[in-house]
């Protein structure tokens, strides 16, 4: 097991939105190191990465955090050690079409689970998870600080940005003198690897299009985003809440995780990227006007998680892209979701121990 997250061995982990994409990395990461996990998701039909990683050991719980009470039973119950608060609703044009349930899951949800924590007597740890999108964006070139303000056009981000200043008033005015309890905020944004199937999501939408032999429609292919890989953010989860353990000063503080300034890439880069590892992979520029609203240019400044707590990303920008392709590309020819997942760990610590970040691989 890799030294830097052994304090997770045999601790009790509650993560809510276990079944998501992120979720389903961060489940299958820390359920390799030993860790006790307990989820909280809604229950999904049909096929999807958690289902079909078959994790042995966690508890699953189904039902929405929208439900406070059952909720706190849950916390009451399983008194976790650590909990990582991922569920959402995280799709911006779903907001447009469904905004209340956006609202409801992404503020409410938030608030929920702060109720739960506040309840809670023994010592915790929390990461609570929101999004780059939580800014008001000026689209401007500099990348968006901690300290920016919060704000949203679209529903989604409004959404989030709402449950930011949630998160703060209840830190304020319940949590920050509570001596068993120490939070933080992540805002990370557009997150790439293997196993998302999502609508309305550039690579699984690429995915879908080379696995069918057809052309993806690119809505926006000169939006620049962010782009990381999946596991570089859930490590900088993962390393906040160890740094909240031992550094009580981070209570209450925010934290993006973001590239390099200079990884700032456009939807055509990635497609681009795509295209030399996929065969006979096509696109389309789809012109037809769309009825919401999408940010054309997104960046976040992660100078304080590169100091505070000596984060970056291991991957860059190709790299993330090539282990995204290999991981679709091996599913489509082996149906095994967890042997191509356990791969793609493997070959993540392959570049975290070429960049001295690991020194031992625990899959």
């Amino acid at each position: 097991m890799d030294k830097q997250f052994k304090l997770f061995k045999n601790k009790k982990i509650l993560i809510t939105g276990h079944t998501g994409f992120k979720g389903s990395w961060l489940t299958l990461w820390l359920s390799n190191i030993g860790a006790k996990v307990y989820g909280i998701s809604l229950r999904t039909k049909g096929f999807n990465h958690f289902n079909s990683l078959r994790i042995k050991g966690v508890k699953s719980n189904y039902f929405d955090i929208k439900d406070q009470n059952k909720l706190k039973k849950v916390f009451k119950k399983i008194k976790p050690d650590f909990v990582f608060h991922l569920a959402a609703q995280a799709l911006v044009k779903h907001s447009y079409k469904n905004s209340t349930e956006t609202f409801l899951s992404n503020s409410i949800g938030t608030l929920n689970v702060l109720e739960g924590l506040k309840t809670l007597r023994n010592n915790c740890i929390a990461v609570i998870i929101t999004s780059d999108k939580v800014y008001k964006n000026f689209e401007v070139k500099r990348g968006y600080k901690e300290d920016d303000i919060i704000g949203g056009q679209d529903p989604y981000s409004a959404s989030k940005g709402c449950a930011e200043l949630i998160i703060e008033s209840y830190f304020s005015s319940f949590l920050q003198k509570n001596k068993n309890l120490r939070i933080a905020t992540a805002r990370a944004g557009n997150v790439i690897g293997g196993g998302d199937w999502s609508q309305d999501r550039l690579i699984p939408d690429c995915a879908k299009s080379w696995k069918n032999k057809k052309p993806v429609m690119l809505r926006n292919p000169n939006s620049t985003r962010p782009w990381q890989n999946v596991l570089d953010v859930v490590r900088g989860y993962m390393i906040l809440a160890k740094a909240l353990k031992t550094k009580s000063k981070l209570n209450g503080k925010p934290f993006n995780f973001g590239p390099q300034s200079k990884e700032n890439y456009s939807v055509i880069d990635v497609i681009k990227l795509l295209k030399k590892n996929w065969k006979n992979f096509n696109f389309k520029i789809q012109n037809s006007k769309k009825n919401y609203r999408e940010a054309n240019l997104l960046k976040l400044n992660s100078s304080k998680a590169n100091k505070v707590l000596k984060w970056k990303c291991a991957l860059k920008f190709n790299q993330s892209v090539e282990l995204t392709a290999k991981w679709y590309k091996n599913y489509l020819y082996s149906k095994n979701v967890k042997k191509t997942s356990l791969d793609t760990l493997k070959d993540y610590y392959y570049y975290l121990k070429k960049k001295n970040i690991f020194y031992k691989s625990d899959i």
